[in-house]
């Protein structure tokens, strides 16, 4: 049975409140949650950015039947070194609970170091010595690394019993056929079926076959369909682009003005849009004959009380009945 989880969005809410919520979603029975990790919202209109290192271990203490997974982009804004002691400090707090997925990232997030902000083939490239670096690192090994990521005699002296899974993020099928050599899992983005199911069966040709596979689905739920589209078009109009463009736009402001066109029927291909719980069994149903293993619910606009508790209600129990 698919485990159904609840995303904890940092760029529009603030800490205090994802607290709550995700208290809300545990008290639901949701068993999953995702944390975002931005610098920046992708607009002025989310208008948030806490740091989700302070937050996870706030959260996992507050609610210890959820387990957690947070994105990540190691690399540029986050030396992998740091990234491996954070992930292994909450894997040895709370063990079996957490799961680090990574990916190579955002300009919008990863470009205020300063430094040049690479092409797709070396982020990618770098992601993976990253990855290299962290699991040799929860191993004890002593690690020295010269290559797009330095590293100089680092060893963690605090690791946990079971190093978490390290699961990568893909939006293409090209992305998800090279993580599934490497990478312990895939998370990926909901779209149409067509769009979906290449990204999968490419992760599973690539040798991610059999390796847990986490959705997260974006949609828009509120106490009618006017309300739905109007909140998910004021908060996630930015994020319809390909991706190329999404990962290479600098500012929220970029954002909000290569959105000014984007109309509320535009979004349909993106988010999920619907008043009515029903609908939304049989979208994520579609999701679980697709074999991923957690779907990750991400309520795109601000009405975040009301869809927890509607979906604990109505959605939840009829996924598990089937």
């Amino acid at each position: 049975m698919a485990q159904i989880g609840y995303h904890a969005s940092h760029e529009q809410f603030k800490p205090s409140e994802l607290l709550q919520y995700v208290q809300q979603a545990e008290q639901a029975g949701f068993t999953r949650a995702l944390s975002s990790d931005h610098f920046h919202p992708w607009s002025e209109q989310q208008g948030q950015s806490g740091f989700a290192w302070s937050w996870l271990g706030a959260a996992m203490q507050a609610t210890p039947q959820l387990s957690y997974r947070v994105v990540c982009a190691p690399g540029q804004r986050y030396h992998p070194a740091i990234i491996a002691q954070a992930a292994a400090t909450l894997a040895e707090l709370f063990p079996d609970r957490f799961w680090l997925t990574i990916g190579s990232g955002q300009a919008v997030n990863e470009r205020i170091t300063g430094d040049g902000w690479p092409c797709k083939a070396d982020r990618n490239a770098r992601l993976k010595e990253c990855a290299d670096v962290m699991r040799a690192l929860w191993a004890g090994e002593t690690v020295t690394h010269r290559g797009l990521v330095q590293v100089e005699d680092a060893k963690l002296y605090t690791r946990p019993a079971t190093p978490p899974l390290l699961i990568g993020a893909a939006v293409t099928a090209k992305t998800a056929e090279w993580l599934g050599s490497w990478a312990d899992g895939l998370i990926t983005i909901s779209r149409p079926p067509e769009q979906l199911r290449p990204v999968v069966d490419a992760f599973r040709q690539g040798g991610g076959a059999g390796k847990p596979m986490i959705l997260k689905v974006q949609l828009s739920y509120d106490r009618d369909e006017v309300s739905a589209r109007r909140g998910a078009h004021q908060q996630w109009r930015t994020n319809v682009f390909e991706n190329h463009l999404m990962t290479e736009l600098s500012t929220p402001q970029q954002f909000q003005a290569a959105a000014a066109f984007v109309q509320p029927a535009d979004l349909d291909p993106h988010v999920r849009i619907s008043a009515d719980p029903q609908q939304h069994i049989e979208w994520l149903q579609q999701d679980i004959e697709m074999g991923f293993d957690e779907l990750i619910l991400h309520n795109v606009n601000r009405e975040q009380q009301r869809f927890i508790e509607i979906f604990g209600e109505k959605v939840l129990p009829a996924l598990r009945q089937r």
